[in-house]
């Protein structure tokens, strides 16, 4: 088995086969690393997390997830997206919302079995949920759903996880727990790969990043890429996501590592 989770060499994506939403991508990410994708709103991100599970196919170049094509590849991959739909009036508790993402691979007229109870307990442990397990859904805060749906996500043991702006409304509790959780799940050989505006959460969580606004503008460790030449040339040196964020990319969060964790 290798360690190599994603490749990309030289892709262009479309949505439509003609327009490019993203061009000249060049990437790969390991077991253990975590990708930032950084870029304005329109830049592609979105796009190439689609990629990644065969909802977008490449026009141009070589894509290769876990060695192979995406769509085969998607039993391995969990997805947290930036817009999740669950009525919040609907009777449904946190856990059986987890065990929706057993579903795909029990296949039809199976029940969960003891294994599917165990994943969902599994997960609710890894995103520290499980004292309100039982509650119902539309009951919890807005960041332990949040933290919900990534435990859905995580529900079958994924190789790689991608989540799209998993922080956007997240208060500083929520925010801070769902930073060490994927910085638990990287350490444990999980790649992960988040679309995001916030360079904080890019720093303390991410090895590598790629810088994208339609095009690959940078891709590389993230203490050498995240500089601030290279933002504003992603986001222009006017912009005010740039001109808040200066002393931020001017002095980096250190990663957390095994040896040396985050206080």
């Amino acid at each position: 088995m290798t360690d190599e989770l994603l490749r990309y060499r030289d892709v262009t994506l479309s949505y439509d086969g003609r327009t490019p939403a993203a061009e000249r991508l060049n990437l790969q990410l390991a077991q253990g690393q975590a990708l930032a994708l950084v870029g304005p709103n329109g830049s592609g991100k979105s796009t190439l997390l689609k990629s990644m599970i065969g909802l977008v196919a490449p026009t141009t170049g070589e894509l290769a997830v876990l060695g192979g094509r995406p769509r085969a590849a998607a039993a391995h991959v969990g997805y947290l997206a930036q817009h999740d739909h669950i009525d919040l009036e609907f009777p449904i508790s946190l856990r059986q919302v987890v065990m929706l993402g057993r579903y795909r691979a029990l296949g039809p007229l199976r029940w969960p079995g003891r294994a599917d109870r165990d994943a969902v307990q599994e997960a609710l442990e890894r995103v520290n949920l499980v004292d309100v397990a039982e509650r119902r859904f539309g009951d919890l805060s807005g960041g332990q759903r949040q933290r919900g749906f990534l435990a859905r996500a995580l529900v079958t043991r994924p190789r790689i996880l991608l989540l799209d702006e998993p922080f956007n409304g997240l208060d500083t509790p929520n925010r801070k727990a769902l930073m060490q959780t994927l910085r638990e799940l990287r350490e444990a050989g999980m790649g992960i790969v988040v679309s995001t505006h916030d360079f904080e959460l890019a720093h303390q969580v991410c090895t590598h990043v790629l810088l994208v606004n339609q095009h690959q503008i940078a891709y590389g460790d993230i203490h050498e890429v995240l500089q601030p030449e290279a933002i504003a040339e992603t986001f222009g040196e006017s912009h005010d996501h740039f001109d808040t964020h200066s002393d931020l990319v001017a002095h980096p969060h250190p990663v957390a590592t095994p040896d040396k964790p985050l206080l």
